[in-house]
């Protein structure tokens, strides 16, 4: 009687189906989201007079033999100097969520003959990452144009290995003018399982350096608190 009366209420639009506490809903952002004008941050010659990737490589303590993902890769600023970072016993995997973008880096990566990257095409709200795969993960001058951060962070958890961070380099303003604040940062990123353990203002780049570590088991979607911002 009661699915009959359901689906009788479903004609006329009045039947709700869906559970308010369904376990499978991400919150969404309350925040707003900045769109993503271009490819690369700024020119490369720019980055390195200010030792940009060596320095944020070193704070992520990049070794020999590691296996990196640069995620929101653009024109590859940071896969072509993780490249020979982690050698030819490591690897980088450089995904961004453009297709142009993605072809672009994958030509750039042939021209250069580096043998240890593989370039791969990502979504907005999942990275597309192989499980229990990276040492590192790398989000730089990205994170404020992701739309669902709980979805994408949610998905992104898994491919970290035992020991595995995450590392966001990002500009302290808001999230509509291409920057994060990084107390917003750390709020929606506790909300999914992760616990920062460092963080560094970089005035050279005008942002900073936040690197983060998974934490106890990963929430359902319909347990995370979603974080405001004041």
């Amino acid at each position: 009687m009661r699915l009959a009366a359901c689906l009788l209420l479903l004609v006329v639009g009045a039947c709700d189906i869906v559970s308010r506490d369904d376990k499978s809903t991400f919150p969404p952002a309350d925040r707003p989201v900045s769109d993503i004008t271009a490819s690369q941050f700024s020119d490369e010659e720019s980055r390195d007079r200010v030792n940009e990737a060596e320095t944020v490589m070193d704070m992520a303590d990049i070794e020999k033999g590691m296996t990196v993902a640069d995620i929101g890769a653009g024109n590859g600023y940071y896969t072509i100097r993780l490249a020979p970072r982690v050698g030819d016993s490591g690897r980088v995997l450089a995904q961004d969520v453009i297709p142009e973008t993605r072809d672009r880096l994958a030509e750039r990566v042939t021209r250069e003959q580096l043998d240890n990257v593989s370039v791969r095409l990502g979504e907005f709200a999942d990275p597309k990452l192989p499980p229990d795969s990276f040492d590192r993960i790398f989000m730089v001058h990205m994170y404020h144009e992701i739309e669902s951060p709980y979805e994408f962070l949610w998905n992104m958890r898994p491919a970290l290995r035992d020991g595995g961070r995450v590392v966001v380099v990002d500009a302290d303003r808001p999230t509509n003018r291409h920057g994060t604040p990084p107390d917003l940062l750390n709020c929606e990123f506790e909300a999914v399982g992760y616990r920062r353990v460092v963080y560094r203002a970089m005035p050279n780049i005008g942002g900073y350096f936040a690197m983060f570590e998974t934490v106890g088991e990963r929430p359902e979607p319909g347990d995370i608190e979603p974080c405001g911002q004041d």
